[in-house]
């Protein structure tokens, strides 16, 4: 979409009235992308169904994608905040909505904490602990679009993905990991997938992205961000897998090379 300066700081109003757009089309195209990877992330993906579907879940495996969680929701809320920056300058209507969703979901991380530490993990391990390199790539890509890319767009479409998958996959991880592990301790999980969906959050994410899409080109984008960060989801599966289940050296290099190939 067209970024001029000099449209910048108008009437909030008629600047997010000018940024509606009917994307019908391209949502049921990246819906039903992402329902394809998500069978395909089962079906490829080592230990991708553990927490769904384990009857003896690997708590080493458990504690450790937890803390990853964590880390990975401490590090997106500072690209959330550029964003909102982003939307003060060139649609406050927007701004104020995105703000909305991030405040709600800032603190987030800590029901995770919470979960955490029914199962014997401090505070102080989840914050000693260094992040998976696919997720360092994949904070830095989002911010990367907004650093050298100037838009958000990269970041609407992880978050639309994060928002859709969860609601697709979600409940049955937090059922199963209830079942196996006892409902008390996947309070915050059951918190987190609950207000995703009972407020929509997708649907939310989605009109918030439309607004950044104002052309075919636009549109392309959207479907090459939704691959990427599937890849780097990917990649961040793999890294965890091997690192806790199947220790190996070069842990990301191979996890680089099957995660290219998945989207």
């Amino acid at each position: 979409m067209t970024d001029d300066p000099r449209t910048w700081y108008g009437d909030p109003r008629a600047a997010a009235a000018a940024r509606t757009a009917d994307l019908t089309d391209l949502r049921t195209q990246v819906d039903t992308m992402l329902d394809t990877m998500i069978e395909k992330f089962y079906a490829e993906i080592p230990y991708a169904d553990h927490q769904a579907r384990g009857e003896e879940i690997n708590m080493a495996y458990y504690k450790r994608h937890n803390i990853e969680t964590i880390l990975r929701l401490r590090r997106k809320r500072t690209i959330d905040a550029l964003a909102i920056g982003y939307f003060t300058k060139r649609d406050p209507v927007r701004g104020a909505a995105w703000a909305h969703y991030v405040e709600d979901e800032m603190l987030h991380d800590e029901w995770f904490a919470g979960d955490l530490g029914k199962v014997g993990v401090t505070k102080a391990e989840i914050y000693a602990t260094e992040p998976f390199q696919a997720t360092k790539l994949l904070t830095g890509y989002l911010q990367y679009g907004m650093e050298f890319e100037g838009t958000p767009l990269a970041l609407l479409c992880s978050v639309y993905f994060v928002e859709y998958t969860t609601t697709k996959t979600q409940p049955s991880w937090v059922k199963n990991l209830e079942d196996q592990l006892g409902r008390e301790k996947l309070a915050g999980a059951r918190r987190h997938v609950g207000t995703d969906i009972a407020d929509e959050h997708a649907d939310f994410v989605w009109g918030v992205l439309t607004s950044l899409v104002g052309s075919p080109d636009d549109e392309a984008k959207v479907i090459a961000h939704v691959k990427t960060v599937a890849n780097l989801w990917v990649a961040y599966f793999i890294e965890l897998y091997q690192a806790v289940v199947a220790p190996a050296s070069g842990a990301l290099e191979a996890a680089g090379s099957i995660a290219a190939r998945f989207a």
